[in-house]
């Protein structure tokens, strides 16, 4: 790889999943490109059944169905090969830190196999990416104003770049929608999978989990044998009022039942 030195292979991975969470969701695709010093260059790329539903919203993303991958090899099939495939090296991808190391790193402990990233360096393009472009109102506002902001983080000077920055974008990216409907269902997609207001609970392939904190992901049905004693600090804390009828009815047995017109969540 030009202007990269490493001294031992590197694999480059993406995942193409059920979900984002890491215990509970599944891999339905995976390609990983393993570079060595020597300059060899190894593929591996292998499509299998998740052995849970895909959500809708999931493929809407990556646009494989629940036909595409019925009757397929699931991860267990793989696991060895690709253990064997990823060796000792280190690893590399976009945005792999936060969702995929993880989901890869739960698929081989569901094979009985041990991954982990313990060890091992992670290079993951999409932290230099923000490192190297920054994301908050004042680099925003120079990209699509040209012009340094002044006053920042007082509201008022804050509030009006923020007019100006969403005017420049529409200017400069013609695809994006130009009606306040387009740009809500762009900038609140994950909302659709929300149960209550705040989000605090969504819906995924498993039916609802939490959708915070250190129980993100798990499905309320097991929470409620588990854990019952959260559900009761949510009901006692400052959450919304639907966020605690959520928690206040599963722990009565009573759990929430998926429209049949909603996204189920990833």
């Amino acid at each position: 790889m030009p202007h990269l030195e490493f001294d031992r292979p590197v694999v480059f991975f993406d995942l193409e999943t059920t979900g984002i969470s890491a215990p509970h969701d599944r891999i339905v695709e995976l390609t990983a490109i393993k570079m060595s010093p020597d300059g060899r260059r190894e593929t591996q790329s292998m499509r299998m059944n998740p052995t849970i539903p895909i959500p809708r919203s999931a493929t809407e993303v990556h646009g494989i169905t629940n036909e595409d991958v019925a009757g397929l090899p699931t991860f267990s099939y793989y696991a060895a090969k690709l253990l064997r495939f990823i060796g000792d090296a280190d690893l590399g991808g976009f945005g792999v830190s936060r969702l995929d190391i993880p989901l890869l790193e739960a698929e081989f402990r569901r094979a009985g196999l041990e991954f982990s990233r313990r060890g091992r360096r992670v290079v993951d393009a999409q932290i230099l990416f923000h490192m190297l472009e920054p994301r908050d109102l004042t680099a925003a506002y120079k990209k699509y104003c040209g012009r340094e902001l002044g006053h920042a983080h007082a509201s008022e000077g804050d509030v009006e770049a923020s007019l100006e920055v969403l005017a420049g974008m529409l200017q400069v990216h013609p695809e994006l929608p130009h009606t306040v409907e387009g740009l809500n269902a762009l900038c609140n997609a994950e909302q659709s999978n929300w149960i209550d207001a705040q989000g605090k609970f969504m819906w995924s392939g498993e039916g609802p989990v939490l959708g915070f904190g250190k129980y993100k992901g798990v499905p309320l049905r097991k929470l409620v044998e588990s854990d019952p004693g959260y559900l009761e600090w949510i009901i006692k804390s400052d959450f919304a009022d639907d966020t605690k009828e959520v928690a206040s009815r599963a722990l009565h047995g009573d759990f929430p039942e998926q429209p049949n017109n909603a996204d189920e969540a990833a």
